[in-house]
């Protein structure tokens, strides 16, 4: 795969940059402007790169029917009631968004937002959002991902609900519409998500399938998944974020706190440092530490031509003498000299 990098907003993301770190509001905002806010702020705090929204209404994601269609009972945290009920509860009113994206570029964060028909691509473009998030349950909608590719834009798409084939339509529309920004993301569609259903190895395979870039969208608890997400060459972080999970809401019960997401940032920090690149090369340090190892001292005095035995010679830190590899090689020849105990041993020494 060739190094890559995409732009969104004031950010670069690809090979040698920071990974990219977004906090979803969803339906954490409980319906209350003033705490939307207030989740961006914290967000900011706690070292967000980016706020992601999303965009539709009860009508513009599904229709209000209570058949047995339109009933939620797949196993979920929100069996028991319906799509339109959930969705009115969720939804982010629109006339909030363009507000909310300038409080988050104005702290220096990217706001974009996830679009779940035709009439939101178009509210997002008027808008200018940087880039689209293709939600799991809309990486089927090929039209939707038609029309966002065109616009020439990055494209992150989760792939939750996805199989193989439906990653690979998806990204061959994309590239079809001459859009190579491509991000995807390993996501797991259950709320909260079991560890042992996360399977971050696709991250690589992804990478490699499909040659663009990947990261996780993470709904599993805790910070552990994300972190290791990294390590296994995530350049895209997306998890839920609320104020706090105690103030319940469609979402909260799989979201992150502040002080939680501030942690999992300092962590993912971390293992960016930690990962470093490939090299053998030692630093100064390091190599004022090769003087802790091991080397051959002569640890008994000794007169010339006494033999050198593994009485007189050993191998013992530190290394201030011949290497240890020449152990045998130095044992049953003769001292050219007196030699103090303690001394470093050297082939000057040796008849």
């Amino acid at each position: 795969m060739e190094q890559q990098r995409i732009k969104i907003g004031s950010h670069m993301i690809g090979e040698g940059e920071p990974v990219y770190i977004v906090a979803e509001m969803s339906a954490n905002h409980l319906q209350d402007y003033d705490r939307a806010e207030a989740i961006i702020r914290a967000a900011k705090e706690a070292g967000a790169d980016a706020v992601k929204l999303q965009t539709y209404t009860a009508d513009t994601i599904t229709m209000d029917c209570d058949n047995e269609y339109f009933q939620i009972t797949q196993g979920t945290i929100w069996d028991g009631t319906t799509f339109y009920k959930l969705y009115q509860e969720a939804f982010t009113p629109w006339e909030w968004q363009p507000k909310l994206m300038k409080l988050a570029n104005d702290l220096g964060m990217d706001c974009f937002s996830s679009p779940f028909d035709f009439t939101a691509v178009d509210f997002m473009e008027e808008m200018k959002m940087p880039a689209y998030k293709i939600a799991s349950f809309e990486i089927r909608d090929i039209p939707l991902i038609r029309k966002i590719a065109r616009l020439g834009k990055p494209v992150i798409m989760a792939t939750g609900i996805a199989y193989l084939e439906d990653i690979e339509r998806a990204v061959r529309v994309c590239r079809e519409e001459g859009n190579e920004q491509i991000i995807l993301l390993k996501c797991t569609s259950t709320y909260p998500s079991p560890y042992e259903d996360m399977n971050v190895k696709v991250i690589p395979h992804m990478a490699e399938v499909f040659d663009c870039m990947t990261g996780l969208s993470d709904h599993s608890m805790g910070s552990a998944v994300a972190v290791a997400s990294v390590a296994l060459g995530a350049r895209m972080v997306e998890k839920h974020f609320t104020l706090s999970r105690a103030d319940g809401g469609p979402d909260a019960a799989f979201s992150m706190e502040p002080a939680e997401f501030k942690r999992m940032v300092e962590e993912i920090r971390i293992v960016e440092k930690a990962l470093g690149r490939v090299t053998y090369r030692l630093t100064e340090k390091q190599e004022r530490s090769r003087e802790e190892g091991r080397s051959l001292f002569v640890t008994q005095d000794m007169k010339a031509g006494e033999v050198f035995t593994s009485d007189n010679l050993r191998s013992i830190r530190p290394a201030f003498g011949m290497a240890p590899m020449y152990y045998e090689e130095a044992l049953g020849k003769k001292a050219r000299c007196d030699i103090s105990r303690g001394t470093p041993m050297e082939w000057k020494f040796v008849e």
